[in-house]
């Protein structure tokens, strides 16, 4: 069981960084069929280029580096290459609503431009400031949507990567006592 999706404003950043379930060996950007499925079913040109499809790859895990650990100047760094990359200076549109301008062409910018706004409009600040997150489990990083009242969440489902977690800590605690009690 996977959490809710994220609400309608965050859900291509959520679906863009899901492209790979890493947990489970699959990654849609990885053959241009996959990709191609994925992204038409999401509204985006179909004709991507092995290149573009590596770089899609690319800004994706730039993103879900940054919703893993929004404070590492790594992650920050590489974010805002990605931006600087395919985006020019943000624009207002007559809705007031930000708009990314293109710096890069290409289908794959345009995607990842989508992403971005998305991303900068509602996953920064209000009430979505912290909520978007990727999977604590080092091997999943699903990003998810915490609903928790606390915004505390860790794991994108508890049933799987919570478990996982829980019975390595008990293993680990239950190996040093065992440890201690076979003392000299």
């Amino acid at each position: 069981m996977r959490r809710n999706p994220a609400p309608a404003e965050l859900e291509p950043v959520e679906a863009f960084c899901n492209t790979a379930a890493f947990l489970h060996g699959e990654d849609e950007l990885a053959r241009p069929g996959t990709a191609s499925g994925w992204l038409r079913a999401h509204g985006y040109p179909e004709a991507v280029a092995p290149a573009e499809l590596a770089a899609l790859t690319e800004a994706r895990e730039a993103v879900r580096a940054f919703l893993v650990e929004r404070s590492s100047p790594e992650a920050l760094d590489a974010l805002n290459r990605l931006i600087h990359s395919v985006a020019g200076a943000p624009a207002v549109r007559p809705d007031g609503t930000l708009a990314l301008r293109p710096a890069g062409d290409g289908p794959a910018a345009e995607i990842v431009r989508t992403v971005l706004e998305a991303l900068l409009r509602d996953g920064l600040t209000g009430r979505h400031a912290t909520r978007l997150k990727a999977c604590a489990a080092t091997e999943c990083r699903w990003v998810f949507y915490d609903r928790a009242p606390s915004s505390n969440g860790l794991w994108c489902d508890m049933d799987v990567c919570g478990a996982r977690h829980k019975m390595r800590a008990y293993r680990a605690r239950g190996g040093a006592a065992a440890h201690r009690d076979d003392g000299p």
